[in-house]
């Protein structure tokens, strides 16, 4: 559904499966539940006049509303790109920093709302929202955006609009879910910049990350996903249709690079499908590159059968940044080499596939 983060399910992110799991299961309880609701509203007043602090645990953790955690888990399972990309301890840091600074923000940010308009804010959405906000700083920051299609000709369609889409149906679900969203994006903003050395102070220690390592990560791991799983050895149709799909763009992304490498002016394409529009810089590449010699017919008709991968040398340090996303080693090759050594492009292909 969300084509920047590919179909690796949560594989590398037990701790975005836990909270999908552990929280959408209180929510549904307290659902069925609605006497056990009131003990986790988030209610300003309770916690500053009543000083009832257990609240900012209870009401910044778990939706009261199925709409809010229904947005908020696809937000979080899109987001599982950032446990994969920085590990487990620094993905669990940066929701900690956040959570702690956005209550202090809900606070400063509904007495600035009373001065300003004399009107008091008593209660705020429940759920652990705030720091689901705050992911889309480096959502924005990291995560580069490739342009997939075009709308009535000017509206452009990429590879992040469909997360901005769900985050604007999040902010439009309550009155003051905009506080909450401005509570997180101050929050990732202050935190992913590392002012005053928030990134020092507010962290998991190593302890706790070794707690959860030996006991909570074995249950909420999940196993590797093949690529290579026999036809007839129990694979499920979705592993195969997958596996189809990956070799056909695979095979259409190095036709595509060959062709641009063998023409100076690339030829436009029919179908349905417009490819030279969908990766442009590969075509721009090409045409600064010197022009190819002509090969035998019958060699340019082999190669443009079964293209293949190109053998031009890869910088190891960008195959290690791709490991350390969570990419295989021989996908980060392949990735680097169809996409003639441009970082941006090769981790925008492996994370849609």
């Amino acid at each position: 559904m969300f084509t920047t983060t590919g179909s690796r399910g949560l594989y590398k992110a037990p701790l975005c499966k836990s909270l999908l799991l552990v929280l959408n299961g209180l929510t549904v309880m307290l659902t069925l539940l609605p006497q056990y609701q009131e003990l986790f509203v988030y209610n300003l007043r309770d916690v500053t006049q009543q000083h009832q602090l257990w609240r900012l645990l209870c009401g910044r953790l778990v939706c009261l509303d199925v709409k809010d955690s229904f947005c908020s888990s696809l937000l979080i399972y899109n987001f599982r790109i950032f446990e994969r990309r920085f590990g487990t301890r620094k993905f669990a840091s940066f929701l900690l920093g956040t959570w702690c600074l956005s209550a202090l923000m809900d606070f400063l940010l509904a007495q600035v709302f009373q001065y300003l308009f004399d009107y008091e804010v008593e209660e705020l959405p429940a759920g652990l929202l705030a720091p689901v906000f705050s992911l889309f700083v480096p959502f924005y920051l990291s995560i580069p955006k490739m342009p997939v299609t075009q709308v009535l000709g000017h509206i452009h369609i990429t590879n992040k609009s469909l997360v901005y889409i769900v985050g604007l149906q999040l902010l439009t679900s309550s009155p003051f879910m905009w506080l909450l969203a401005l509570s997180g994006l101050i929050s990732g903003g202050l935190y992913h910049s590392n002012f005053l050395r928030l990134q020092k102070i507010l962290f998991v220690p190593v302890w706790m990350s070794r707690i959860g390592r030996y006991i909570l990560e074995p249950i909420f791991s999940s196993s590797q996903p093949s690529r290579e799983t026999p036809l007839g050895m129990g694979a499920t149709l979705d592993i195969q249709r997958q596996q189809r799909m990956d070799m056909l763009d695979q095979q259409l992304l190095l036709a595509q690079y060959n062709e641009a490498r063998r023409n100076a002016r690339p030829q436009p394409q029919g179908g349905l499908l417009q490819w030279t529009r969908l990766f442009p810089s590969l075509r721009q590449r090409g045409q600064n590159r010197p022009p190819v010699q002509p090969r035998p017919p019958a060699q340019t008709q082999q190669s443009t059968q079964a293209p293949l991968l190109d053998n031009s040398p890869v910088a190891e340090e960008q195959v290690a940044r791709l490991v350390e996303m969570g990419f295989s080693r021989i996908d980060a090759l392949e990735a680097l080499r169809a996409s003639n050594n441009d970082i941006n492009m090769a981790t925008n292909f492996l994370l849609q596939h």
